[in-house]
């Protein structure tokens, strides 16, 4: 038996091999950074991807890494796991759907709550006490037939710990606050807005508006703009049910075909939502600003307002380039000031990292017919820009200078320095000109490189290499400055009615604006929140990149044997990623497919090259795929080349 030393902690990601690696974190030697420690199949214990857990790194290394056991798992990533039930003999089981649960799921009869073989169900583990036996599952939620589409989207929500349906206290307590409106007393101590020009600019199918901007000329060289963000703090009391619930949720999740709110809809999409020609309670950041988009005046608190214009970003592109349109001078000022701080934000080393997004045109039955590419354009910039100054000058307001409180920020750290060196090497082997200065890629070049990529093949692959090497953002109550967005300060405080972490943000607002003092041993409490939301966020993106990757694979589905137009999104040792031109959607051309000559993997140059005849495949070729097989349970698709 190995001599055995040293009991660590981390968070342990599996391979769908069955292979574990524990990241270390700050635990970790520097020495061995990036090096995370290997756990083979046998040693995992009863870990599941994402646990907490405790191990024993062995002495010595293995294979040229760090090895070790898993010794006790410290917290689940999550109790339970959706499949299609299975039976063999006389025992039933869950298949499950997640591609890293590397075992069935036992179900004795007892637990099986009237679920059928065939049927989908969500099934939480009982118990586990030997990795040398399968664990033992009830069945909590019936999910139905598999490829329904309620049921697939259902089952990703439900998977990641989002369920749409609210308890009853909570919609209850709810529908209380939306019957009693707006009262006399609510308008105290605010500042009124209701006959300064506020309109609203947000896509054709939102439901809840969280922001509106509101517009007066001051002379010719200063303008006042106003803010205003959806008061959800005044009627989501600390420690009612509906707080306690989007304490929980901590977001809302935007599936293809659904939203699940945080927020009941009679907050979400009526009380709370800044909807045109009705009074709205908000809280606001007011500027006074020049032509030149530099603050020379700014005011935080409550206020109401009374918006007279819902915008599409369809119906304000048009407002702001055409003459004649419906307020194109105000809209035209704003877009000017909002180029203006973009601009100063890149020269500051803001990173440009605006990938394009899919969108889904369904059919009755949710089945997708048609797949675009969302277009963002000026009226798009406009919003962001004055949505990211509110939250910088609202982070300043609460974290800068001597009567400093505790504040909520959204941080972005620097980029692992092992991470940026194969962003580099990958970026060469495209023939890009890059230098590393003191571990980093400067956000110049960067830029510059991003720039270059407008009408290449590669940008979309190249994007999601720029993402990837970076840190994550995340809310912590430790302010670090945001690297991506060049903010030494910065804070989300526009979108209460979606992020509870915003909610948070408005109530410290208050608090300081009336000179009110958090107490620093309370201060803890707001690390929870901003880890639980973190963590909440990620679960959210999960989900909804796994119900597109759906709709991807569903649309395909039907067009088995059909030829498109592709481009080399992934090199692997296996295959070409390949997406498909126009709709984005990805599968896998298995290099055992590729018959023409003997393939290998060139890992420097990121290609594939036959030895042979000297053929060679790279990101962002351009090449003919014909769609060749796809699962459904398993959402895949296998292209092949033409």
């Amino acid at each position: 038996m190995k001599q055995q030393t040293k009991h660590l902690q981390g968070i342990i990601s599996i391979t769908s091999k069955g292979t574990g690696y524990v990241s270390l974190g700050l635990e970790k030697k520097a020495k061995d950074k990036g090096n995370d420690v290997e756990i083979e199949s046998n040693n995992l214990g009863t870990a599941l991807h994402g646990d907490q857990v405790e191990i024993v790194l062995y002495p010595k290394k293995v294979r040229g890494r760090p090895a070790g056991d898993v010794k006790k798992i410290i917290s689940r990533a999550k109790p339970g796991f959706v499949g299609i039930l299975q039976k063999e003999a006389a025992m039933m089981f869950l298949k499950p759907d997640d591609t890293k649960m590397y075992t069935d799921i036992l179900i004795p009869e007892k637990n099986l709550a009237g679920a059928k073989v065939g049927e989908k169900a969500y099934v939480e583990i009982e118990s586990w006490p030997s990795s040398t036996k399968a664990p033992i599952g009830k069945v909590v939620k019936i999910m139905g037939a598999p490829g329904d589409n309620d049921t697939e989207m259902y089952s990703i929500a439900i998977e990641r710990g989002f369920v749409s349906d609210f308890p009853n206290d909570v919609e209850l307590e709810a529908e209380e606050i939306k019957r009693h409106g707006i009262k006399e007393n609510d308008l105290v101590g605010r500042r009124d807005f209701r006959k300064t020009l506020t309109f609203t600019i947000d896509p054709e199918d939102a439901k809840d508006f969280d922001d509106a901007i509101s517009f007066q000329k001051i002379n010719e060289d200063e303008f006042e703009v106003g803010i205003h963000i959806a008061d959800v703090s005044h009627y989501l009391k600390i420690g009612s049910e509906l707080d306690h619930e989007a304490r929980a949720r901590g977001t809302s999740v935007y599936l293809v075909d659904r939203t699940i709110p945080m927020l009941p809809e009679a907050l979400s999409n009526d009380l709370c939502s800044l909807m045109p020609d009705i009074d709205r309670l908000t809280m606001s950041a007011v500027f006074i600003l020049d032509k030149n988009a530099k603050v020379k005046n700014e005011w935080f608190g409550k206020t109401i307002i009374h918006s007279q214009k819902r915008f599409t970003y369809a119906d304000a592109e048009k407002s702001i380039h055409n003459e004649g349109a419906q307020l194109h001078s105000e809209l035209a000022v704003l877009n000017s000031m909002a180029k203006k701080l973009t601009k100063e934000r890149f020269a500051k080393g803001a990173i440009s990292l605006d990938q394009e997004e899919v969108k889904f045109v369904l059919d009755q039955n949710a089945v997708p017919i048609k797949v675009i590419i969302k277009e963002r354009g000026d009226s798009n910039r406009l919003i962001e820009e004055f949505m990211l100054l509110a939250n910088r000058k609202v982070a300043e307001k609460i974290g800068k200078g001597k009567d400093k409180g505790v504040a909520v920020y959204r941080v972005h750290d620097t980029p692992n320095k092992e991470k940026m060196a194969d962003l580099a090497l990958f970026l060469k082997s495209l023939g890009y000109k890059v230098t590393l200065k003191d571990g980093i890629i400067p956000s110049h070049e960067l830029n510059k490189i991003l720039g270059e990529l407008d009408g290449k093949n590669e940008k979309d692959t190249v994007h999601r290499s720029v993402i990837r090497s970076m840190a994550k953002a995340i809310y912590s109550t430790k302010n670090i400055g945001h690297y991506g967005l060049a903010f030494e300060y910065y804070t989300h405080f526009t979108s209460p009615i979606r992020r509870y972490p915003d909610v948070i943000v408005h109530r410290l607002l208050r608090e300081h604006l009336t000179g009110h003092k958090i107490k620093k041993e309370h201060w803890q409490e707001y690390e929870k929140i901003s880890i639980k939301s973190s963590e909440q966020e990620k679960r959210a993106a999960d989900a909804e990149r796994a119900s597109i990757k759906y709709k991807q694979v569903e649309y395909m589905s039907k067009r088995v044997g059909e030829t498109f137009d592709g481009i080399i999104s992934g090199v692997t040792e296996w295959g070409l990623y390949a997406e498909e031109g126009e709709t984005r959607c990805e599968g896998l051309i298995r290099v055992r497919d590729l018959t023409d000559d003997f393939y290998v993997f060139n890992e420097r140059k990121m290609e594939l090259v036959g030895q042979k005849k000297k053929k060679s495949y790279h990101l962002g070729d351009r090449i003919k795929i014909k769609v060749k097989n796809v699962d459904l349970e398993r959402k895949t698709i296998d292209y092949e080349l033409i």
